[in-house]
């Protein structure tokens, strides 16, 4: 199993962030290539890739504020 982390895109050490989409449903097959979340920090905006192949499992729902390196899903 593989964690999805919410990057860290802020210095501050106590920085939170949202995830703005998620472009793929738990259950669904994912690979490195999949475009599976766009997330930010204030007003920087990512693109989020799974690092490994699998069935991903959604943890954090859109517009949802976590801390930066949280795990936002799961690939298995």
């Amino acid at each position: 199993m593989s964690d999805v982390i919410f990057p860290k895109m802020s210095a501050a050490a106590d920085a939170t962030g949202v995830v703005i989409t998620w472009f793929v449903d738990s259950g669904d097959e994912v690979t490195p290539s999949t475009l599976i979340a766009e997330v930010a920090v204030d007003k920087v905006d990512a693109e989020i890739y799974p690092e490994t192949a699998g069935t991903i499992t959604v943890l954090v729902g859109e517009e949802e504020e976590v801390p930066q390196g949280s795990v936002i899903a799961t690939v298995a």
